[in-house]
């Protein structure tokens, strides 16, 4: 038997079939943990090296639970891939730069930093010739995702986004829906996320600050924002509410539970975008509920389309139409279509497609698949970096979704509805939306 190098199939870049992907992680909080967890079931991959500037995180007061950072990361990665007398060593890190430059053996990284480190990450990676799956959104901003998938475009590498639910065989049911016709054509959308803050003390204003904890390089942690004094308001998780680090609920849930129509309805340029927020706006820290308002054009044959987000437990009207027994999405998240023959809604993270009214939904046969089924969200990934087809997530659908849902930021935080120039990035009614499209960075962290 002859086993092929790598560098046959698909250039340097790809790993061969016959071989093992050697994987490292980059931020090892909750997320981190749960894709460790999910690569765990592919035995092709092998996680070699963790990064995190973080050595012990407590999630116990969030969702995730139990302990993450990069000790207990390395700890259990090693546990899981030790038999017997044989041990599993894993290299960790504070510093991902340094681990890029001392682990050249390493293939794919995987990063699940808070999301103001996502674009120089992805970049830098990718600038590294490796294969890169990010968590969403892909970037902090609109500048960055365009970056992002152009030096994806140019260095070839196999990329994915973490919006797992695009991977899934109900996504593309509710293309294949739509596309036949099943509601007609649609003018209307609505998507919601009832997720709210984390932080439920600290409401407004720059934390108070506390002393730096054991453990934690909170220089390195900020990266490319200015410094400032540590706060546990900050992290772990709860710095999805800052402005400088997270993305508010838009960011977290919108490439989930928009996901559906960005591919069925092709949504990826709005002509305005509008936004309020629930309780005031403050500067350093988002609000606790959000309602944005997106307005698309003409699609070649398609409609122009007004797309709705809540968040916060804000909710689109219950249509008229609906039986008693009909909801919608679920567990406070879901989109629905309007057409002008009927609706359609699914849960959130793109979720199984259902007619409404129910009654409907019991008579309708469903159209034959067109659409390739995924083998799996981290699967196509994998895949991807040994050479096959790029993952249907990958980041040049992943920045046009990211995109979307950071304009509405844009619009909360200039506080006016702004006019888009897709072509030109640009708020033409709104010069100050300038520097929320493209942020300021630190020496040194600049995304190349």
């Amino acid at each position: 038997m002859t086993l092929v190098p790598r560098h046959v199939l698909g250039g340097p870049r790809f790993v061969a079939p016959s071989e093992t992907i050697n994987l490292a992680i980059i931020g090892c909080g909750g997320q981190g943990r749960t894709n460790v967890r999910a690569l765990f079931q592919h035995k092709d991959v092998r996680i070699v090296a963790v990064a995190d500037p973080i050595e012990h995180h407590n999630l116990d007061a969030f969702y995730y639970k139990g302990l993450a950072g990069r000790l207990p990361l390395k700890a259990e990665i090693e546990k899981h891939y030790s038999t017997g007398s044989s041990s599993h060593k894993v290299a960790e890190y504070e510093d991902f730069r340094v681990m890029l430059e001392k682990e050249p053996g390493i293939d794919a990284v995987l990063c699940a930093t808070p999301d103001h480190l996502h674009a120089y990450v992805c970049v830098r990676a990718m600038r590294a010739g490796k294969h890169v799956y990010c968590e969403k959104p892909l970037t902090h901003n609109v500048w960055e995702a365009r970056r992002v998938a152009q030096v994806a475009k140019e260095t070839g590498v196999a990329t994915q986004l973490g919006n797992q639910g695009h991977s899934g065989d109900f996504i593309r049911q509710t293309c294949e829906m739509i596309w036949d016709g099943a509601i007609g054509e649609v003018r209307e959308v609505h998507a919601w996320t009832n997720a709210s803050r984390w932080n439920r003390k600290h409401l407004s204003g720059r934390p108070e600050p506390e002393p730096v904890p054991a453990g934690v390089n909170w220089d390195l942690w900020l990266g490319p924002r200015e410094t400032r004094p540590y706060s546990s308001a900050y992290s772990p998780v709860s710095w999805r509410d800052f402005w400088d680090f997270g993305t508010a609920p838009i960011g977290d849930f919108f490439c989930h539970n928009f996901d559906p129509a960005l591919w069925a309805l092709d949504l990826r340029e709005p002509l305005s975008i509008e936004a309020s927020a629930a309780g005031g706006l403050d500067a350093y820290i988002a609000p606790v509920a959000g309602l944005y308002t997106y307005q698309f054009g003409p699609r070649g044959k398609m409609p122009p389309v007004k797309f709705t987000w809540y968040e916060g437990g804000l909710m689109p009207p219950r249509p008229d139409v609906l039986e008693e027994d009909d909801q919608l999405g679920a567990n406070g998240n879901g989109i629905l279509f309007v057409g002008d023959k009927g609706l359609l809604t699914c849960p959130g993270w793109a979720g199984r497609p259902y007619l409404l009214p129910g009654s409907r939904n019991d008579d309708y046969k469903r159209p034959a698949p067109t659409l390739p089924r995924s083998k799996g969200h981290h699967r196509d990934w994998l895949d991807a970096c040994k050479g096959g087809p790029p993952a249907s997530a990958n980041f040049e659908y992943g920045a046009a979704l990211t995109e979307v849902g950071l304009l509405g930021l844009v619009a909360m935080r200039t506080r006016k509805k702004i006019y888009w120039d897709a072509k030109a990035m640009r708020a033409t009614n709104a010069p100050e939306a300038d520097k929320f499209l493209k942020e300021t960075y630190r020496p040194g962290w600049e995304v190349g």
